[in-house]
């Protein structure tokens, strides 16, 4: 087995990502307070070609270092806007024809290994903050909750 070259990889342009068919899907963060986490967020949609960030409340937005440290140049490859009421997101989403759903533990919240997704149908996914979760008032916005299963001893994931 050998590890292989970067040059190996494959990896698209930023210009042939940002041409690229993304997946309908949009990640929203609820007032998600750490910078790196945040900067985690970009990566990770940016690997999995992720249609788009929606920032809210008091999330850091790009270019806070913090943001930059994590992120590695994805904040110019991953489309992104900000919201300052993580509500007026959900709403503006729904009247796209998203269907949003909280990652949350809630009562009646799907197992992430029970969810199903039709495919090609526009969904997005809230994360809340990393000690409060999703906001209450968002939650009532949803269109359901998935519970991602752990099975140490912490009660959450910080996202």
């Amino acid at each position: 087995m050998r590890k292989l070259q970067m040059n190996e990889l494959g990896r698209l342009s930023t210009a042939a990502f940002r041409a690229a068919e993304k997946l309908p899907l949009v990640v929203v963060l609820d007032n998600v307070r750490s910078g790196l986490n945040v900067g985690s967020v970009f990566r990770t949609s940016d690997a999995f070609l992720v249609g788009e960030i929606i920032l809210c409340g008091y999330t850091a937005v790009p270019p806070h270092r913090d943001v930059l440290k994590t992120a590695l140049g994805s904040t110019e490859t991953v489309r992104w806007q900000y919201f300052q009421q993580t509500k007026e997101a959900v709403q503006h989403l729904k009247e796209q024809g998203f269907e949003v759903w909280a990652v949350e533990q809630t009562q009646g919240a799907v197992m992430l290994p029970d969810m199903v997704v039709e495919k090609d149908s526009p969904l997005a996914i809230v994360f809340g903050n990393e000690v409060s979760g999703v906001d209450e008032e968002v939650l009532a916005l949803c269109d359901g909750a998935v519970e991602v299963p752990q099975y140490g001893t912490k009660h959450s994931l910080n996202i």
